[in-house]
This record gives structure tokens, C-alpha cells and sequence, in this order.
């Protein structure tokens, strides 16, 4: 694979090849230092579409299921997919223990669809769409939603809460060190995989969902201003959760690294606890 995988997409955007490294060894670190969904994300979605348990739900790139299984409730019968063997295995886990059965999931590329599946109710994209060859996926799915079936795209930063300078119980973690901790590692363009993304991912959405034949979008702002208390642990796993910097990346200095970044969490709160204030999430929903 070349050192910088991007390639154009149908809407003339940078797009991002897929990559299995792209969160090599991150599964484990996701569901443990990326924050929750609230629950305001499942009750705005199941007023606005009136969901009443009834239908099915596609959530597509689902990882570690976060968002599949908060919402699972809403629906008689719910299919993740995702890539990454290791999230699919995080996510049965997860569903295991918080007794949901409604649930299947699948290894599946998005590019891959509609595979079989069906038909949806609501197909979501949490932090994924940007990872995709976008119109194809966007193609794809629309036959998916059956009748009045809508896709939900899902904007939130997780691993990571808002700046700010108002009090809260604990330290904020220090972002910025970490950031010039990262790139001291592993140089200053972000990395993503084997390749880089000096650039950032793709933008432009709206344009590659209206081509593709959607009508929208219709924005909802929900769950901002949550204070979330975290430990030196779950800083540090949210690190390694990034595909930027992923374990892998680091190689034979991964213990390396990580010692000198619980030095840097343990200058800014010796106690090892920190405290964040979330950022809105973005629901945006679009019709076929």
C-alpha cells in the first residue's frame, strides 16, 4: 500500500482506502476510553422517527457496538457490521453482559452492502462515514430503508471532551501535550494505518448524500455540556483508540511511549483523575 492512501472519491473528495491496520489493536482501549453515548442520543432519535421497538436497524462501522447497543432497545432486531474482527468481538462481549440478544453481528465491509441484509428502519453511521468510498456506500444503502426508513449520520468527538476554562472537579487532561507527544513519535501528519492523512479525512458530505439521490438533512444538536470524570487509564486508552495513534504505530516503542505519557497525565493530576465537559453530538438525519 503507498505511504499515502488516499484516493478520490465520486464527489472528487479525498477518500480513505481501507486499511485492516487502520485500528490495529485498538478494539480493547475503544470500549474503555472513548465516553458514552448519553441516553439523550436514544430518546431524541426515538421521538423524532417514532421508534416503538418494531423494525430493524443497520449501524454501520458499529465497532465496539456503542451506539448499536444503546439504541438496540428501539428496535425488534438490530445488525452491526464492521471491518475490524477485534471491535465484532468487543462488541458480543458487550452485548453479553448488558443481556441484549436483539443483536447480530457481522463482518462486513460497508462497501460490501447490501449484502443480503435486507431492508432497515433507521441505518446509523457513528464516526464512520468518512472512512468509506462515500458515494458508493451512500449508493448502496439507499434500497436499504425500507418505506419511511431514514439514515442517521452520527457526529461526535468521544475520545475527548471540549476546552474550556470553567471549573470542574478534577484537571482536564492535558490534549495539547498529548497531541506534541504523539507527534514526537510519529512525526507531525497524522498518521491512519500504514498511510497518512495530511489533509485530514473528506468533507462535503451533503454534496455525495444529495447525488446519491437522499433529501435532507435535518440536524439535531443533543447530549453537550456533560461533565464526565476519567482516570488516568481511560485517558490513556482513549489515546490508543485513535487511529492516529494506535498502538501498532508505535512498534517496538510502545512501552516507550506510554511511559511518557502517564508522566505527562500524572504532571497535570498526580491523583490520576481527570474531569472533561462533552461536546454536542450532531445528529443528521437524511429521507430517500
Amino acid at each position: 500500500m503507498p505511504d499515502d492512501p488516499r484516493v478520490r472519491d465520486g464527489s472528487g473528495q479525498p477518500a480513505f482506502r481501507w486499511d485492516e491496520t487502520l485500528y490495529a489493536g485498538s478494539a480493547d482501549h475503544y470500549a474503555v476510553g472513548r465516553m458514552p453515548y448519553p441516553a439523550e442520543v436514544a430518546d431524541t432519535l426515538a421521538t423524532e422517527l417514532r421508534l416503538d421497538g418494531r423494525g430493524r436497524l443497520l449501524d454501520v462501522g458499529c465497532g465496539p457496538g456503542s451506539l448499536t447497543l444503546l439504541l438496540a432497545p428501539l428496535f425488534a432486531a438490530v445488525v452491526g457490521i464492521d471491518a475490524d474482527r477485534d471491535m465484532l468481538r468487543r462488541a458480543g462481549q458487550a452485548a453479553r453482559e448488558a443481556g441484549i440478544g436483539n443483536v447480530r453481528w457481522q463482518r462486513l465491509r460497508a462497501e460490501e452492502l447490501p449484502a443480503g441484509l435486507g431492508t432497515f428502519r433507521v441505518v446509523t453511521f457513528a464516526q464512520s462515514f468518512h472512512w468509506l468510498d462515500r458515494p458508493l456506500v451512500a449508493r448502496a444503502v439507499r434500497p436499504m430503508l425500507g418505506g419511511d426508513g431514514v439514515w442517521v449520520h452520527v457526529g461526535a468527538t468521544t475520545h475527548r471532551g471540549v476546552d474550556g476554562v470553567d471549573p470542574l472537579p478534577f484537571p482536564r487532561p492535558p490534549h495539547d501535550e498529548i497531541t506534541a507527544l504523539v507527534a514526537r513519535y510519529l512525526g507531525p501528519v497524522r498518521r491512519a494505518g500504514r498511510g497518512t492523512l495530511p489533509g485530514g479525512t473528506a468533507g462535503g458530505e451533503e454534496e455525495v448524500m444529495r447525488a446519491a439521490g437522499y433529501h435532507g438533512p435535518h440536524r439535531l444538536a443533543v447530549g453537550g455540556g456533560i461533565v464526565r470524570e476519567r482516570t488516568e487509564d481511560e485517558v490513556v486508552a482513549g489515546v490508543f483508540s485513535l487511529s492516529s495513534s494506535a498502538p501498532h504505530l508505535f512498534a517496538d516503542r510502545l512501552p516507550d511511549f506510554e511511559g511518557d505519557l502517564r508522566r505527562v497525565l500524572r504532571t497535570a493530576s498526580p491523583g490520576g483523575r481527570f474531569a472533561e465537559r462533552t461536546g454536542e453530538i450532531e445528529l443528521v438525519l437524511w429521507r430517500p
